[in-house]
């Protein structure tokens, strides 16, 4: 067994380095705020109630000021909020043009409630909040649409669907009877062009957290006041078109497209699965690429693609690449969600050879069970890099963090299992970027994510396309799917 410990890989910010992303903001600032893109005023729609219009129009007012962070004895886990303001850190400005609040009709939210829950009634709900939002962009074309629908209704949605949803996106199941709200929402929403942010009640009012199912007399722990602030507009300003932060990237090394393949269940109806693919770079603007139909192989029952459907998956993401960036990366490096098939191989080599790219990297990263324990209180660092042997290695994504001075998750972590079908690169780099990219996920700002964003985001786009017919047409921007 060989165990080593990886640095903790740094960020970029607008004129500084720094391993975490809120003391990178907060000392640098955005990493585009000399750039085109950067987001000096971000014009936001608010839908939903007059109540939770109210809270949440509230809460932003407040997250203008600095919000101090979490009493603690560790400060680096609970940094205070600088405030989102033009002469804060952010050089930028929340604009909340009261023509842009849309109010939903509280009764006939309220009549939903009444029925029991079911795909129709989330539909219907959903249809309610698309219409206000069309109204907010016929006025005047919001950066960024923030809905905020009232807990009640999510609690009536969502209390049958928690019961039944299955965390693998890829294995066959019933599949809950009652999809789910932010999902439906974000794939009806595709049409608008505007990225949609959906805040939950407890987001800007603790008092409204949930109840603990097993006892209701006790609420379910909430990130501080502060937390939930950094969070909330880091996804705001990535979502309104900015870039806060990518991991660096040296001038002579390749140009890098990370692409993350994952597969999604059409339903129990259907005997196919469609694969996407998420192609990244080192700044973090994402896009998105849906493939074709994929099968379940008898022998591992794991979800792949046929040569065919690999070769040309992988070929629309690079056409996607180059539309965005005018030119074909040299490099390309594929997460993928399942192990690489024959066919897979054959599909996703030829598909570089065609296009001349000149390196491709091709690994399966996925959890594992295997674990290792320290003495002590706390599990093994993050990094924390496990040769099992020449193709297979463990990383711990999370773990103890020695910038925190703790380990800040509330569960035993679980590593993720990194396993080479193709690479010129050492394991080590292979890994160091794995790390990297579990800082690229711009819906939280602690930076020990377990996923990278290449797997992490083709789940969140599949959960989002599944909703979608063949005939819709999905925006190709990641911010829509966050």
């Amino acid at each position: 067994m060989q165990l080593q410990h990886l640095p903790e890989p740094e960020l970029e910010f607008g004129s500084g380095r720094h391993i975490d992303i809120r003391f990178g903001i907060a000392n640098f600032g955005p990493l585009d705020r000399h750039e085109p893109s950067a987001r000096h005023s971000i014009y936001a729609a608010v839908i939903g109630t007059p109540q939770t219009v109210e809270g949440v129009c509230a809460w932003l007012e407040r997250c203008k000021l600095p919000i101090a962070g979490k009493r603690s004895k560790r400060p680096n886990l609970f940094p205070i909020f600088p405030g989102f303001d033009s002469d804060g850190p952010f050089a930028s400005t929340l604009v909340l043009d009261s023509r842009l609040q849309r109010h939903v009709s509280f009764t006939i939210l309220a009549s939903l409630q009444s029925l029991p829950a079911s795909a129709e009634v989330v539909e219907a709900a959903v249809a309610i909040f698309i219409d206000e939002c069309k109204a907010a962009i016929s006025i005047t074309r919001p950066d960024v649409i923030i809905c905020a629908p009232p807990g009640d209704l999510l609690d009536h949605l969502e209390g049958e669907r928690s019961l039944v949803t299955t965390r693998r996106p890829f294995r066959r199941s019933p599949g809950p009877s009652v999809p789910d709200f932010h999902d439906i929402l974000k794939a009806r929403a595709m049409a608008l062009g505007v990225p949609i942010q959906m805040v939950r009640p407890e987001t800007y009012d603790p008092a409204k957290a949930k109840r603990v199912r097993k006892d209701p007399s006790r609420t379910r722990a909430l990130q501080d006041d502060a937390t939930r602030a950094w969070n909330l507009h880091a996804a705001l300003y990535y979502k309104a078109g900015g870039a806060l932060w990518r991991f660096p990237r040296e001038a002579s090394a390749y140009s890098t497209c990370y692409v993350g393949v994952s597969f999604y269940d059409l339903g129990p109806e259907l005997a196919i699965k469609a694969s996407l693919a998420q192609v990244f770079n080192e700044r973090g603007f994402g896009v998105v690429v849906r493939g074709g139909a994929g099968h379940i192989d008898k022998d591992d029952r794991q979800p792949h693609l046929d040569s065919i459907g690999a070769a040309g998956l992988l070929r629309s993401a690079l056409q996607t690449y180059r539309q965005e960036h005018k030119n074909l990366p040299a490099r390309v490096v594929m997460h993928k969600t399942s192990r690489f098939s024959p066919a897979e191989l054959e599909g996703f080599r030829g598909a570089i050879a065609d296009l001349g790219v000149d390196s491709l990297e091709l690994l399966h990263v996925g959890p594992v069970e295997f674990k290792l324990f320290r003495l002590g209180e706390y599990p093994p660092l993050r990094g924390t890099l496990w040769t099992i042997n020449d193709a297979f290695y463990v990383l711990y994504t999370r773990g103890s963090i020695q910038f925190y001075n703790t380990y800040p998750g509330l569960y035993v972590p679980v590593p993720v299992g990194m396993r080479i079908a193709q690479s010129s690169q050492s394991p080590q780099f292979l890994a160091n970027e794995i790390l990297a990219l579990s800082k690229m996920n711009w819906n939280s700002t602690q930076f020990d994510e377990r996923d990278p964003i290449t797997v992490r985001g083709a789940r969140k786009v599949g959960h989002i396309l599944k909703h979608l017919a063949d005939s819709d047409v999905p925006q190709s921007r990641y911010s829509f799917y966050m």
